[in-house]
């Protein structure tokens, strides 16, 4: 119950589909999304893999809870060897797309190969079929999703495709699902592309069933009530969106500016929430039209905006004079602070290219910001930019790249690059703010210090989604810690992290973690899939998802010395804010941390953890 039991095959080299029951003993121990398509993954490819070749696979895959009423029970992921970073990749998207995924009946679609000719795959419930999709290659996400659904008369069918972006082999592409969520980080789409597989389109009319109907509508809807009454996920989320940090995430001093030169920036008061529902002078509208719920969603945080039609951005493109996914926390900070843009109808146009396109703004706005850093120190011109003034605050510059990276084009395509091996490109590596060559999001970790060793320490490189310490240390969920102190956050960083896995894992948002605990969460899987799922037996299966990812890294060639931080977050200390003076202190936290995980101190899981976890 819960899992559908089958998984569809794709060899798209070969141009075949076929059904193959799921194996249940691996989904009772790593649950399923992004445990148990990761265990396919390292049992099926090299992790010495290039991930651009045919012998990379990419797994679309929902987890036990997707498409049930479990409150954000819409998730899917999408697991490969990450383009980007050479990592294990996960990325995570909601919307629509995973739930129909499930309903069709399917568990996982597992792609392999590469097709001769681009193509999509059309899933109807049991029927799977690759179609070819040369009239859609060279267009963009938003044309591909329209041009599937008039094609077959379905507006009900649910597409994730990708953008010119990931044609092109941008390694900071995503796949985008209807129309403005996307699995967004470690360049996913990137090896869509490289496989010639330009959407995927599903539509299923099956329903999921549970173990105990009864049972799971209860524990569905206790769950539903925790949410309800919480600041967070009850009023915060849907009222801001994740914006809501932008003020808060500046006032605490941990707000990276300016390629993490700064940690507060002083327009974070023009790209706000408070900014994105503020009526405008010229219109008397705001910024923000309305929020949106991805399915089964209680919480409702997403965004759709519209940008001022006498903006430059849009004022001769009407078609971009439409409502569409605006703004959240982590893009409006990459496009923004990272680069020292406070124009805000500019970062909403910058955030419909990424989604049109396909990109991830987290990546794309701190490799531009990096850029401008290069461009200001001289060590770029106008030359290598084609003319753009890449100067930071240049909101004309921030809108020219991005459209020159979602076409892959000019200096817009080695702004695709990602910020490591572009800075590594132009001789200076250390301007490159990621670990793991992922970029990172929107909280400087001499402001946050778990973060630090939260980014250091992600499996897929630098991440706040594998680790929120954020919750603790600025929000004080479950309880308050102090950001500016490094003692305690090594156990804190490996408990959330080990907790994640599971929410991950079960096919929900991780925003509900603001509010539920693992005692929420196990009731509703317990009740849903077959076998016993306690708290205590939900932690040992995110701990040996972490694990089993860990394995893959250092087979893949990443070694503990790839748990660093840049020496700018090391060294240099905060100028302003209350980290005024303080540097991230990594080198007192990662020994504590391999301590807790039971690794050696070279940062290798010993064989009597791998034993203890089954791994």
């Amino acid at each position: 119950m819960a899992w559908t039991g089958q998984i569809l095959r794709v060899d798209l080299t070969n141009g075949t589909c076929k059904a193959e029951p799921l194996n249940m003993d691996w989904a009772r121990k790593y649950l399923g999304q992004r445990g148990l398509a990761t265990k396919y993954l390292v049992e099926e490819i090299d992790p010495k893999v290039d991930p651009m070749s045919p012998d990379n696979k990419m797994i679309m895959t929902t987890g036990p809870l997707t498409g049930t009423c479990a409150s954000t029970a819409g998730r899917y992921s999408v697991v490969t060897k990450g383009a980007l970073t050479g990592a294990i990749a996960c990325s995570n998207s909601g919307g629509f797309f995973g739930n129909e995924m499930k309903n069709a009946g399917w568990d996982m679609v597992i792609f392999e190969g590469k097709s001769p000719n681009p193509v999509y795959l059309l899933l109807q419930n049991d029927k799977a079929d690759l179609v070819d999709a040369g009239d859609y290659w060279g267009k963009s996400c938003w044309d591909v999703e329209e041009g599937i659904k008039e094609k077959h008369g379905d507006p009900l069918i649910r597409v994730a495709s990708i953008g010119v972006s990931g044609e092109k082999g941008v390694k900071i592409a995503c796949i985008v699902n209807d129309m403005d969520r996307a699995a967004g980080r470690s360049g996913v789409g990137a090896v869509m592309g490289s496989k010639n597989l330009k959407a995927v389109a599903i539509r299923g009319t099956k329903g999921v069933a549970v173990k105990d109907t009864k049972a799971f509508m209860a524990a569905a809807a206790a769950g539903k009530e925790v949410l309800a009454g919480n600041a967070v996920t009850g009023e915060g989320l849907p009222a801001y969106g994740t914006q809501v940090l932008m003020n808060v995430i500046n006032e605490t001093g941990a707000l990276p500016t300016r390629n993490h030169r700064d940690v507060q920036f002083e327009g974070a008061g023009d790209i706000s929430a408070e900014a994105m529902v503020a009526k405008r002078e010229s219109d008397g509208k705001a910024n923000l039209i309305t929020n949106s719920a991805c399915f089964a969603c209680t919480i409702a945080c997403g965004r759709v905006s519209q940008i001022e039609r006498t903006h430059y951005t849009v004022k001769d493109r009407p078609q971009y004079q439409i409502v569409s996914g605006g703004l959240e926390y982590e893009a409006a900070w990459a496009l923004g602070a990272a680069t020292g843009v406070n124009d805000l109808d500019a970062l909403t146009f910058a955030n419909f290219i990424c989604n049109e396109q396909g990109m991830d703004p987290i990546s794309l706005g701190a490799t531009i910001g990096a850029a401008m850093e290069l461009y200001e120190d001289g060590v770029l011109t106008t030359a290598q930019t084609g003319g753009i003034e890449l100067k930071f605050g240049s909101a004309e510059a921030l809108t020219e790249v991005t459209e020159l990276c979602g076409r892959g084009e000019g200096f817009g395509a080695e702004i695709g690059l990602g910020s490591k091996l572009f800075c590594e490109k132009y001789g200076k590596p250390e301007l490159s703010m990621s670990v793991k060559g992922q970029e990172f999001p929107a909280y400087d970790s001499r402001g946050i210090q778990g973060m630090g060793l939260a980014y250091a320490t992600s499996n897929r490189g630098a991440c706040h989604l594998r680790g929120y310490t954020v919750a603790s240390e600025v929000l004080g969920i479950p309880e308050k810690t102090d950001p500016l102190v490094s003692d305690g956050k090594a156990g804190l960083v490996k408990a959330f992290q080990d907790a994640t896995a599971v929410f991950d894992s079960a096919g929900i948002c991780i925003f509900t973690s603001f509010a539920w605990t693992l005692d929420d969460v196990a009731p509703q899987i317990d009740a849903a899939c077959e076998g016993d799922w306690s708290v205590d037996y939900l932690l040992e299966v995110g701990e040996r998802i972490w694990n089993m990812e860990r394995q893959f890294n250092l087979a893949a060639g990443f070694t503990g010395k790839d748990d660093n931080l840049p020496q700018r977050l090391l060294k240099d200390a905060a100028k302003t804010g209350p980290a005024e003076g303080l540097t991230n202190q990594l080198d007192t936290m990662l020994p504590e941390y391999y301590a807790a995980r039971g690794w050696t101190p070279e940062g290798v899981p010993t064989n009597k953890t791998l034993s203890r976890l089954a791994v």
